[in-house]
């Protein structure tokens, strides 16, 4: 059986709006605000064969890692009825605070597809308030750490399970709250798509997954081959790890033939003792990000878009460790450099496709109390977007390997002892060019009660660069009552403190005198323009 393109389109278009609707359950049912208001989150439906059919746009890092947590739970032979739970970063998961729950979805027994939902949970436990410590050394200090874990059993969530989780985190009853939304969320993939299955019959549901898949296939790969064949290689430094303030390498060297793409991290870092390891799926989750920026993000986002490519990463290095490595800060920070070193090689190669760096970083800040019933925050701070071959970059946005919102000022006074002293765009921290680099932000906060302070953060030695003769855009900084600290750290402060991130700019591209005469032959123009009219 095959779908003629009208039912395709259709179709593509239903199986979107499953997960964009498993989104919005989630989000309007959560009760942290690092869900319900930044949208940490990521929802999509896969397959029978643990092959994702469609995803709801949201982060990034997220998505491109989700397949491994469900073939993770296929190995423990799912049953219908049941929900998984994971986070573990060696079986699926990507960083402890990151739980991903699995649902399979089934009609009359068996299994037709599964229902994921991801979501960062504000704790999880670990050596510090926001399970985000940057000295942390091994990954038992990170948090609870659960491997493929049944949650739901013949439609019911198992309590004990449940109590055991609550017992290793902080705010339990906000994380009992957010858990119960993302199975929430599952459940309503579970109506729509037998819904679905009710408009058009089984038959041609299982047939539109397959050829949705396909579609997008033939459509990267109609991209890639595009792409001159050859070998394109960069690299780049990560700023320390917390542990050690050495520059760590990440090199990829990217590999185009015909309509294949390898990327090779041979020649990076071994693992490092800090915790900016990251996860082979980590990994993985970037390089798809890059190739789908580079050929044509609207291509339906699914397994097709992935068998093009091919990912290696030596086994011990700092993008594939073996346990117990600590690995929380690697899917936050070392995600953005990998995503910022893949599209450095592929600049050479596709130039007109490929921005100046961004600002290279989420600017992490976690702000936490050790009381029981205490508070745990958490926001990944914007910055500048490099600017691109023929417009300047964006102020103030997530930029590479996470898409969430800020935290409104007054959800965040609402929710948190804190007041916000300043939110603004940094003046001319976006680098110079004939289009210019976005500009970073600040956030500075005034803490009302004693906390616990931890930043990751990156770029706050080495800027973010241009390209084609732009210059860099500014480095970002993090101060406590105006004195700098480090890029990684864990600090207790005092009431009153303030705690402030200035975040980088974003790099230029090309020579900034032409910028200065494309406005003279504008200005030029505007005022012909203007005697016309007079």
């Amino acid at each position: 059986m095959s779908l003629d393109a009208v039912t395709l389109e259709v179709l593509r278009n239903q199986l979107v709006g499953i997960a964009e609707e498993m989104g919005e359950v989630l989000i309007q049912s959560a009760y942290s605000p690092n869900i319900k208001e930044r949208q940490d989150c990521s929802t999509a439906l896969f397959d029978a064969h643990g092959r994702m059919v469609a995803q709801a746009e949201h982060i990034p890092v997220h998505l491109g890692a989700m397949p491994e947590a469900v073939s993770a739970v296929r190995e423990r032979d799912p049953e219908p009825g049941e929900a998984y739970v994971l986070n573990d970063p060696f079986t699926g998961g990507t960083h402890l605070p990151d739980i991903t729950i699995v649902s399979p979805l089934h009609l009359d027994g068996e299994i037709v597809g599964y229902g994921v939902t991801r979501a960062h949970h504000g704790d999880v436990g670990g050596m510090s308030p926001g399970s985000m410590p940057a000295g942390a050394m091994e990954v038992y200090q990170e948090g609870v750490r659960l491997p493929p874990t049944c949650l739901v059993r013949e439609g019911e969530l198992r309590e004990e399970l449940l109590s055991l989780i609550l017992a290793n985190v902080r705010n339990p009853e906000q994380r009992r709250a957010d858990l119960r939304a993302q199975l929430a969320a599952n459940d309503r993939a579970d109506l729509r798509l037998r819904e679905l299955v009710d408009e058009h019959g089984r038959e041609t549901v299982e047939t539109g997954f397959d050829e949705v898949i396909e579609y997008s296939r033939k459509r990267i790969e109609a991209k890639i081959e595009a792409i001159p064949d050859g070998e394109y290689v960069a690299e780049d430094v990560l700023e320390g790890d917390g542990v050690v303030d050495e520059e760590i390498p990440i090199v990829a060297t990217v590999t185009i033939d015909g309509a294949s793409v390898r990327v090779d991290f041979a020649g990076s870092a071994d693992q490092m003792p800090g915790n900016m390891n990251a996860p082979l799926a980590v990994a993985q989750s970037a390089v798809y990000f890059v190739l789908r920026a580079v050929t044509d993000p609207d291509i339906p986002p699914n397994a097709g878009c992935y068998e093009p490519i091919e990912v290696r990463v030596p086994a011990g290095s700092i993008l594939n460790p073996r346990p117990p490595a600590a690995v929380v800060g690697g899917n936050v920070e070392t995600s953005q450099r990998v995503t910022d070193v893949v599209l450095s090689a592929f600049a050479e190669a596709a130039p007109d496709r490929v921005p100046a760096q961004g600002q290279g970083t989420m600017n992490n800040l976690i702000i936490g109390t050790r009381d029981t019933d205490g508070f745990t925050y958490y926001e990944t701070i914007g910055g500048g977007f490099g600017a691109r071959p023929d417009r300047d970059g964006m102020d103030g946005v997530q930029v590479g390997m996470t898409n969430t919102l800020n935290t409104p000022i007054e959800a965040l006074e609402n929710e948190y002892p804190f007041q916000v002293l300043e939110y603004a765009l940094r003046n001319r921290s976006g680098g110079d060019g004939q289009y210019r680099g976005g500009m970073g932000l600040t956030r500075s906060l005034r803490l009302e009660e004693e906390a616990t302070v931890s930043v990751l953060t990156e770029r706050r030695r080495l800027a973010p660069q241009g390209l084609d003769g732009g210059e860099p855009g500014a480095t970002g900084e993090n101060l406590i009552d105006g004195d700098p600290i480090p890029a990684k750290t864990t600090v207790d402060v005092d009431a009153g403190s303030t705690v402030t991130i200035n975040t980088p700019g974003g790099g230029g591209y090309g020579d900034p005198t032409e910028r200065a005469t494309e406005l003279r032959e504008r200005d030029s123009i505007d005022g012909r323009r203007n005697a016309d009219d007079d």
